[in-house]
């Protein structure tokens, strides 16, 4: 068996109404809208998407090069850098291509939709 809360509730204090931060000039922040706030850049994960294509597309390269034996090293490093080069070419190539999308002004694609660090 569950025992039971002693708890004792109270009532709320007065909140105040709409109308009346209406007439004292105050606007809730809450609920304002500004369309040029989502425009910023975000530069810092625009350059860590860059990155992270780069670095995938090296990788990919890499074991690339191993497979077909234009390198040398054992099939197992090939499997690594493939694996590691997929995990940091997909996301570096969709950041990238929503901020390329969002800097042309293609319709659906801001620079909102980054996440900013």
């Amino acid at each position: 068996m569950s025992a039971r809360r002693q708890v004792r509730y109270t009532s709320l204090a007065e909140e105040e109404s709409d109308d009346d931060n209406r007439s004292s000039g105050q606007e809730d922040l809450r609920f304002s809208y500004h369309p040029r706030a989502f425009d910023r850049v975000p530069w810092k994960s625009i350059a860590l998407a860059l990155f992270l294509l780069a670095l995938g597309s090296v990788l990919l390269l890499l074991s690339y090069f191993i497979f077909t034996g234009h390198m040398e090293g054992d099939k197992s490093q090939a499997y690594g850098l493939l694996v590691l080069g997929i995990l940091s070419f997909l996301p570096g190539f969709y950041e990238t291509r929503v901020a390329y999308y969002s800097w042309r002004g293609a319709p659906g694609y801001r620079f909102a939709s980054i996440p900013a660090y």
